[in-house]
């Protein structure tokens, strides 16, 4: 399941840090899924079964929902969207140059000593 749902044989990355922090991530959605999938079957009716692969792509798809829902119980409450990106629209990284002065500084004459 980590390899088909989570597809960690797909990095694409060299960094070890990158490469453990992907992984711990992957471990960590994949043991919410089962604790949610616990519940669920607890909740649903005897009969109805739930295939490994099939819950795997339904937990996946929903991730962005549980995230928000979880979000909510627990109290969270990210800054409002609108504002945020007002804000960070206006930054400048102070190390990455603007692409005009990138421009004008590269097509600028050199100057012969």
């Amino acid at each position: 399941e980590l390899k088909t749902q989570y597809e960690l044989d797909k990095f694409d990355t060299s960094d070890p840090d990158v490469v453990k922090i992907l992984l711990y991530a992957a471990l960590l959605s994949l043991l919410v899924s089962r604790d949610l999938l616990g519940l669920v079957t607890e909740q649903a009716a005897d009969e109805i079964v739930f295939p490994p692969e099939r819950w795997a792509a339904t937990f996946r798809s929903h991730a962005q929902l549980i995230l928000h829902e979880l979000g909510e119980f627990l109290g969270y409450s990210p800054p409002p969207l609108l504002e945020r990106l007002i804000e960070d629209a206006q930054k400048i990284h102070q190390q990455r140059p603007i692409l005009q002065e990138t421009l004008a500084t590269a097509t600028q004459p050199r100057c012969e000593s």
